[in-house]
Parts: C-alpha cells; sequence; structure tokens
C-alpha cells in the first residue's frame, strides 16, 4: 500500500526536537529501523534540511544500507552569500543523502527567499540539469502565502496546518494557490506534540492555548478517536493539501500515525474543527515560543 499522502519528517533524526520530546535525538539505528519500515510501508517521500543537525548523513546511511529502496527527498538551504553557492550545497546534499536527484530543493524561510531572489535563475538550471525535480519556500503566515501566490515558478509551498492552525484561519488561500498548480505540503500536523499535552498543566503555551486544547479533547471524545489519529487525519482530509508531513521519534509511533491516515473523520467533527478560532496567531507559530 502507497502512503503517497504522507511526507516523513527527519528533523528528529538529527536534533532534539519537539515540546513533548522527553527522549532526545533518535539513535541512529533506530532511525534506520524507522526509514526501513516507512519505506515497507509505502511512504516515498522525506523532509529534511541541513540544519537538522545529522539528519542527511542519517538519510544517506540508510540508502547505502538500502540503495534499492530510496526516499526522495525534500531538503532546505540556509540563507546563501552568491549565486554559486547553490552548486557546492547540492552537490553536497545529493553526496551526503546519497541520492541523484533532489526530489525539491526549499528556501527554508520566505526571508530566506526573498533575500535569495538572484539565486532562482540558477535553481532553474538546476532543475533543467536534472539535479533538482521541483523548488519551494516553507513559510509560516497567511501573508507570505498570499505573495508567494502570485509566482508562478514556485513548484511548492510548505506551510503549518493543524487542529489550530486550521481551514478557517488558511483554507480559502490554500485552495487559491492550488488553482494556481501550486503543490502543498503542510507541517506541524502535532503542533510539536502540543496536542498531547494535559491542558491543566503549567507549560506557559498551553496555559495561554487552555480552551482550544480542552476543545481538541472534547472533539476527539466526541468522534471516538486519539487525538494523534484526530489530528492527523483531519489534515489528510482536505482536498487543498497535497501531502503532509509528520514526525516520530519509534517505529510505533510511525505505524499509529500510519494507521490514522486509514481513518475518515466525519464531516461533523471537521465542522467543529474548523470552528475553533484563535486570535493570537503567534501562539500557533513554535519558532516563536
Amino acid at each position: 500500500m502507497m502512503n503517497d499522502k504522507i511526507i516523513l519528517g527527519t528533523v528528529q533524526m538529527g536534533l532534539p526536537y519537539g515540546i513533548n520530546n522527553t527522549q532526545g535525538k533518535i539513535r541512529i539505528k533506530d532511525s534506520i529501523e524507522i526509514l526501513k519500515k516507512a519505506y515497507e510501508s509505502g511512504v516515498r517521500l522525506l523532509d529534511s534540511a541541513e540544519t537538522y543537525g545529522n539528519a542527511h548523513k542519517v538519510i544517506g546511511n540508510y540508502h547505502a544500507l538500502y540503495p534499492e529502496y530510496k526516499f526522495k527527498v525534500i531538503t532546505k538551504i540556509p540563507p546563501l552569500n552568491n549565486i554559486d553557492d547553490i552548486d557546492s550545497k547540492v552537490e553536497q546534499y545529493l553526496h551526503e543523502l546519497n541520492i541523484s536527484k533532489l526530489e525539491c530543493l526549499m528556501f527554508h524561510s520566505f526571508k530566506s527567499y526573498k533575500n535569495n531572489l538572484n539565486i532562482i535563475s540558477r535553481i532553474e538550471e538546476l532543475k533543467e540539469n536534472g539535479q533538482i525535480n521541483m523548488y519551494g519556500v516553507s513559510i509560516y503566515t497567511n501573508k507570505e502565502l498570499m505573495e508567494l501566490i502570485n509566482n508562478s515558478t514556485i513548484d511548492i509551498i510548505q506551510i503549518p496546518f493543524n487542529l489550530l492552525d486550521n481551514f478557517s484561519n488558511r483554507g480559502k488561500l490554500l485552495q487559491e494557490a492550488r488553482k494556481k498548480g501550486i503543490i502543498i505540503h503542510t507541517r506541524s500536523t502535532f503542533l510539536q506534540g502540543l496536542f498531547f499535552k494535559n491542558p491543566l498543566t503549567k507549560n506557559p503555551i498551553v496555559k495561554l492555548l487552555k480552551d482550544q486544547l480542552i476543545e481538541i479533547n472534547r472533539i476527539a471524545r466526541i468522534g471516538e478517536v486519539s487525538i494523534s489519529t484526530l489530528a492527523l487525519s483531519y489534515c489528510i482530509k482536505q482536498s487543498c493539501i497535497d501531502q503532509v508531513l509528520i514526525g516520530v521519534d519509534s517505529i510505533n509511533q510511525l505505524q499509529a500515525n500510519l494507521m490514522a491516515v486509514e481513518y475518515q473523520i466525519t464531516d461533523e467533527v471537521n465542522s467543529l474543527i474548523n470552528n475553533i478560532i484563535t486570535e493570537d496567531k503567534d501562539l500557533l507559530n513554535p519558532a516563536l515560543w
């Protein structure tokens, strides 16, 4: 079975990551096993970045062990000083990842994209040369999304979308982007694990989102489903989203998430989630926590 709607994130394989992370960075041996199980389960696309510690090398090690079962890889570049840097970066990434072509080269932020517009022409050449399949931008805000919708050369936009950063906040813009032919990848499916926190805990971010987290728990009870399944199936349900990025820290978690792909939330539950409003959008951006 192909799980072509899922992108497996690799930040946990290179760095200790997430508000709910108590185990730190995943051991290399365990990361290899997770990647192997993901491929066997039909996942074919990975998300990584130069800044994700040694995640590139972990993926490269996996590909060396299983050369017949290679993933397509999205990776992100940091800000560059000049146009010539892009060639060496792409060569470096291909070597580290042990692949012959990047599925997508992505700017790690909207600011990085805006500051490196002179590099776009070279990226287009790298696409023509077969070293890159697509290029994109990882963004946070609707304002950034609106500006990118008008750029016809961008292949992929990656943006947060989840139970709180939901359709009521982003839906119409995502639909508009899809009409323009832009591929939409979403991340922060579990908001770095925030949804699994007890709403009554003393964590400062949890305190500020207490009411919303209580509502999420209530909706999960109505749907008779776990919060993780609710969160993932909600994103997958959206027709304006092409693929959904998830991160895992164990094979068991991977398998649970892949099972959630099969779950279909009802229109009633979908509507209840869309009605959750968070006025302070900064609370939905982990980079600002």
